[in-house]
């Protein structure tokens, strides 16, 4: 059974969100809470599976919750939601440490699915908005050279996490940086997607990543998405 935490402004909003989960046999709702403090504090007391966080809130926004609720070290997983795709504070979800980011007109099916993929431990992003959150990423990322990461510690810790990867694993690395699926970089690097897998694990665990979504935002920072050409059959 999956846990979740509903985190919206808007009550009916709220009530939508329950009645949607509480109908599926598979999660249930812990708690609610109407904005990011109170989400932060919910969090640590219920210790949920998955927080589903809206965004934009009064107060403390979904973003600063999320941060908060990660560097506390808790358990839980954030699923943000949002009414617009590539919303402006999309991007300080993810980079804050949420799992995932759908939006809030997603198909039941779809909701239901992101929470149990969060839960489990994955990273979701909307499909249709994938490689356009990308596109996006390239463009608010600063060549490495004028990165923060230039510095002398950031360049070495930067480094440091690209040097423990094999030549697969950088294909793999890069391709995930695409918003390529295991199914497309298996087809892509002739092998099978049971094998992308194994690769994509072993990815993460070199370079410290989180989840899926982490190891995007690391392949950006440290230039191997920039500088990679596609990796070719």
């Amino acid at each position: 059974m999956t846990t979740v935490l509903i985190v919206d402004d808007q009550p009916l909003q709220r009530l939508g969100f329950r009645m949607l989960l509480e109908a599926d046999p598979g999660t249930t709702v812990v708690g609610e809470a109407g904005h990011g403090a109170e989400a932060v504090e919910r969090t640590a007391a219920l210790r949920p599976d998955v927080v589903l966080m809206d965004i934009r809130m009064p107060g403390m926004d979904g973003v600063e919750a999320t941060r908060r609720i990660v560097a506390s070290g808790s358990r839980s997983r954030v699923l943000v939601l949002t009414t617009f795709d590539l919303d402006e504070y999309a991007y300080g979800a993810l980079r804050a440490g949420a799992s995932g980011f759908l939006l809030k007109d997603a198909l039941p099916d779809e909701l239901l699915a992101g929470i149990r993929a969060v839960a489990a431990g994955d990273a979701v992003v909307a499909p249709a908005l994938t490689r356009r959150l990308l596109d996006t990423f390239i463009q608010r990322v600063p060549a490495p050279s004028e990165h923060a990461l230039s510095g002398r510690a950031g360049r070495a810790e930067a480094d440091a996490r690209l040097a423990a990867l094999t030549g697969r694993e950088r294909e793999v690395l890069s391709a995930m940086a695409r918003g390529l699926t295991n199914g497309e970089i298996a087809e892509l690097l002739v092998l099978s997607e049971s094998t992308i897998k194994t690769y994509v694990s072993r990815v993460l665990t070199r370079i410290g990543a989180r989840d899926r979504v982490h190891a995007v935002i690391i392949a950006y920072e440290t230039g191997i998405a920039r500088t990679d050409r596609p990796p070719s059959r």
